[in-house]
């Protein structure tokens, strides 16, 4: 099986585990949209917009974007999980297209927007994709994606990669396990963040989002590093031109908390 198969199957076991998303607070809400992007996206422009979503999940994305006032989303979702996505968001199914497919096959919609948010770096073949979103958009409308990011994650990444070689071969119940230690590490870690003035790694990311997560959120976050298959961490430069040989002018760069990439490209009229 390939690794692309391989992660969407982990993917879509891992969402029918976890199938309400505790998509409260921050963590599902437009606040925590608008932080991902940070000033690349103006989250009031999106208010009668038409758009989609590559790698919809279990929703949450979705849900956050009609509460952002988006008119419609065509959620594109392609793992087994499908009906978990159909499920927490159907008090608002008039306003969503579902479509089960991978996201080189988003519908051509002369969309507004396009989003992709922490799905792209899950996918080893990605500039179909990509180019698939650029095709999809009207000209002149944008495409935003949020990836993990390699500049600033220097520890970070020298623990997670030796771990990661072990828990993506594993059982989701041993990697469950291994998601709840390091929640409870994490939660030490932020306590540590707030009463010291100490420059500690990734100190920003811990207060500025983490910290405004529950738990059981943070628990979901670190089962996505260490769950799936397939995982890249790219350098600005590589989010850059990931863009710009799709078809994509103007891009932007927004480096969220000094340790992710979000990117921001306009399809050329």
């Amino acid at each position: 099986m390939s690794s692309g198969r391989r992660t969407i199957d982990d993917f879509g076991a891992q969402f029918q585990r976890y199938r309400s998303g505790h998509n409260e607070g921050f963590y599902g809400g437009v606040e925590g949209l608008q932080d991902f992007f940070g000033p690349l996206l103006d989250v009031e422009t999106l208010r009668g917009k038409r758009v989609a979503e590559i790698g919809a999940g279990p929703g949450r994305i979705v849900n956050v974007l009609l509460d952002a006032g988006v008119a419609h989303v065509t959620a594109v979702e392609p793992s087994e999980a499908f009906d978990v996505l159909a499920c927490n968001t159907r008090a608002r199914a008039g306003q969503v297209t579902y479509v089960k497919a991978s996201g080189d096959q988003l519908p051509l919609g002369d969309y507004d927007a396009v989003f992709s948010v922490g799905v792209l770096h899950h996918i080893e073949d990605v500039d179909p994709v990509v180019a698939r979103a650029c095709w999809s958009l009207r000209p002149g409308g944008e495409f935003y994606a949020w990836l993990y990011g390699c500049e600033g994650n220097r520890l970070y990444l020298a623990l997670l990669r030796p771990l990661r070689q072990m828990t993506k071969r594993m059982p989701d119940a041993f990697v469950a396990a291994c998601a709840h230690v390091l929640t409870a590490l994490l939660g030490g870690y932020i306590w540590l963040c707030r009463t010291t003035a100490l420059p500690l790694p990734l100190r920003r990311h811990a207060l500025g989002a983490m910290a405004k997560y529950t738990r059981h959120q943070r628990f979901l976050v670190l089962f996505d590093q260490l769950n799936p298959a397939y995982a890249k961490y790219y350098s600005g430069a590589e989010a850059q031109a990931l863009l710009e040989r799709n078809g994509f002018s103007d891009v932007q760069l927004y480096h969220r908390h000094g340790h992710s990439w979000a990117v921001r490209g306009t399809r050329r009229r």
